[in-house]
């Protein structure tokens, strides 16, 4: 059996991974394929958390620029993240994993409200945690919500789950000399502008240290061979990268 090289990770995915190629809601072809993927991971003792998008559903930001109350148009948005939560908790014990959603809003009927000791107790118990509704407030992604909460977690990484196979200087399907780059300092990626993460998440991590792991999830298999530490994808880290 390979070695495992995180034992405790957050993966994040968004919301138009889970809608394949229909572009919106959820795919059942695509969201068991993740659960499947989630479910090979955890039998090897992995310790996993996710926080969902909920772009498939409902886009806050796009809301808010034709006009929508932008803190109206983040909460709806973060409802969309638990409608998603909820879908993936579904898929996973459809395949026998334990899975608890953790919400920032409190929805008693659906969901246990988010404690950090309690979500770290479930991690411990070999459950996976599913942390929904962004950080509960708006003006924040999920990008921010997933860094922030892989800090109070004591994550290992964060896994930022795409559809192109790590970070280039350009839009490969775009621009064909676009060259992939296999490592990054979180400064690079704030001084370059690249759309890994947004500017608040990639600072969280830049301060408290906790590298990224940008890669494809169309391809299978792909997140046990991250966790085991293949050299796929692309990996912000810290500035001591060429030491």
């Amino acid at each position: 059996m390979a070695e495992v090289k995180y034992r405790r990770i957050l993966l994040k995915l968004s919301g138009e991974a889970l809608a394949g190629d229909q572009g919106y809601g959820i795919s059942p072809e695509v969201i068991t394929g993740i659960a499947a993927e989630i479910r090979e991971v955890v039998a090897m003792g992995v310790e996993v958390a996710v926080v969902i998008g909920g772009g498939n559903i409902f886009r806050g930001l796009a809301a808010s620029s034709k006009g929508m109350d932008r803190a109206s148009a983040d909460y709806m948005g973060m409802l969309a993240t638990v409608m998603n939560s909820l879908a993936m908790q579904d898929a996973l014990e459809k395949q026998d994993v334990v899975t608890r959603v953790q919400s920032a809003i409190d929805m008693q009927q659906i969901a246990e409200p988010y404690i950090r000791r309690r979500a770290v107790r479930h991690l411990e118990k070999g459950r996976v945690v599913i942390f929904g509704a962004g950080t509960g407030n708006p003006y924040f992604t999920t990008d921010t919500a997933a860094s922030l909460r892989a800090m109070e977690i004591n994550a290992e990484v964060i896994l930022k789950a795409t559809r192109v196979d790590g970070i280039y200087t350009a839009d490969p399907a775009k621009d064909k000399n676009a060259v992939k780059l296999n490592d990054l300092t979180y400064l690079e990626v704030l001084q370059k502008g690249l759309q890994v993460m947004d500017a608040t998440a990639t600072s969280l991590c830049m301060d408290n240290n906790l590298p990224m792991i940008i890669f494809d999830l169309t391809q299978r298999g792909n997140i046990m061979r991250v966790v085991c530490g293949e050299a796929i994808g692309t990996i912000v880290k810290g500035a001591e990268k060429n030491a």
